[in-house]
């Protein structure tokens, strides 16, 4: 009778469990056992000793399967357990990796995530692989927008970027994956002059006339707006110096977390015209008479736009109101805030011939191509003007 061979001391342990389970249990109904191997990581600061396992159909799976767990741990991942998901990576990074950001971005992240974790949280970490990415951006896409795909394949870089870091997986597939394409997504509008004409004498009898007569004509974004203070709002200007100062108001605070603009050309100073300085004169007046109406109640926070008792505006708030006033407007209730910033630009372009890099410069872009990118549906192209002064010059038909 031969003599069974020992295996040496701090070899792996393989052996066939009789009384575990398939892993596979619905595609081999029958599985008497399974094969598994056992890598011996030492003790824990309790004492107690560490372990982990591969399973395996046959002893020749089991042993290929030590050979890659023992160059994972040669590169450093000792911690790339094999019940370690993708969810409790995402779980991790929302915990762990966004510190200073607000609360309002880490829901955005984790609703990002939600549609991709519905398919592949499940999985292990460390057997998710770029098919599996991909598969699960495309059944995502089919009902949502390219833009939010491309965020929901970003935040998942990002998080399995995070379990890198921490020595959970040694390669990031998502990387790896281009996003598809998704469904249209609701596109930005600009209104028309008639349109803006029936917004504006609509507005009269709103609280938000103000709001809306200077976001349609500084084109100054819905988060700026609602964070705009008195001291930053200078309405009377100073003509009589030379060159004269006009009206203006500071564009220098945001909603954001971290109060400042969205970039650092985001802080910009621009003149208000008339009908913008007029509108603010009377929403000081109309403050002034909510802070005695409020009396103990009021808040005083300093802020141009504010609710009768001075708090801040939430986006919702701003929403609902402008939608009551473009149902007086009978223009439609379909209207964002955002639409008032698209239609200052849309008017800046088709009825002034402003070039697109001072539109840019107005907008607060850190450069031409966002304008151009988002907005270029409504920039009129300057190309042709050089051909209108050169007729007009040198007498061309």
């Amino acid at each position: 009778m031969a003599e069974t061979k020992r295996r040496a001391l701090g070899e792996d342990a393989i052996y066939f469990d009789h009384r575990g389970e398939c892993r596979d249990a619905l595609k081999h109904r029958h599985c008497p056992g399974r094969w598994l191997g056992v890598v011996s990581l030492g003790f824990d600061a309790d004492g107690k000793r560490t372990r982990q396992k591969v399973y395996g159909r046959t002893n020749t799976d089991v042993k290929e399967k030590l050979k890659e767990l023992h160059k994972e741990l040669g590169d450093g991942i000792i911690q790339a357990s094999a019940t370690y998901t993708v969810q409790q990576a995402c779980d991790d990074w929302l915990r762990d990796g966004l510190d200073g950001r607000s609360a309002k971005t880490i829901r955005d992240a984790a609703d990002a995530l939600r549609p991709i974790l519905a398919i592949v949280g499940y999985k292990p970490l460390r057997e998710l692989t770029a098919p599996d990415v991909r598969a699960a951006l495309l059944k995502s896409a089919a009902t949502r927008s390219t833009r939010t795909v491309e965020i929901s394949r970003n935040c998942l870089v990002r998080a399995i970027r995070h379990a890198d870091a921490n020595d959970r997986v040694r390669r990031n597939v998502a990387a790896l994956v281009r996003p598809p394409k998704g469904q249209p997504g609701r596109p930005s509008r600009a209104m028309t002059l008639e349109q803006c004409a029936a917004l504006l004498k609509a507005a009269e009898k709103f609280r938000l006339y103000a709001y809306v007569v200077v976001s349609l004509t500084t084109g100054i974004r819905t988060e700026e707006a609602r964070a705009l203070r008195w001291d930053h709002v200078t309405l009377d200007g100073n003509l009589s110096v030379d060159p004269p100062v006009p009206p203006y108001v500071a564009v220098w605070r945001s909603v954001r977390a971290h109060g400042d603009v969205k970039t650092e050309k985001s802080r910009r100073t621009l003149a208000l015209p008339t009908l913008a300085a007029d509108a603010l004169k009377v929403q000081k007046q109309r403050q002034a008479e909510d802070r005695i109406i409020a009396g103990p109640l009021w808040q005083e926070h300093g802020l141009v736009f504010a609710s009768a008792l001075g708090t801040p505006l939430d986006a919702s708030h701003v929403r609902r109101s402008l939608h009551a006033i473009c149902r007086e407007a009978k223009i439609g209730e379909s209207w964002a805030p955002r639409d008032l910033r698209h239609t200052f630009v849309s008017i800046m372009s088709a009825h002034g011939e402003v070039p697109v890099e001072e539109i840019a410069r107005l907008t607060g872009h850190s450069d031409t191509r966002t304008t151009e990118i988002i907005y270029r549906h409504e920039l009129r192209p300057v190309i042709r003007t050089g051909a209108e002064v050169m007729d007009r010059l040198l007498g061309g038909g």
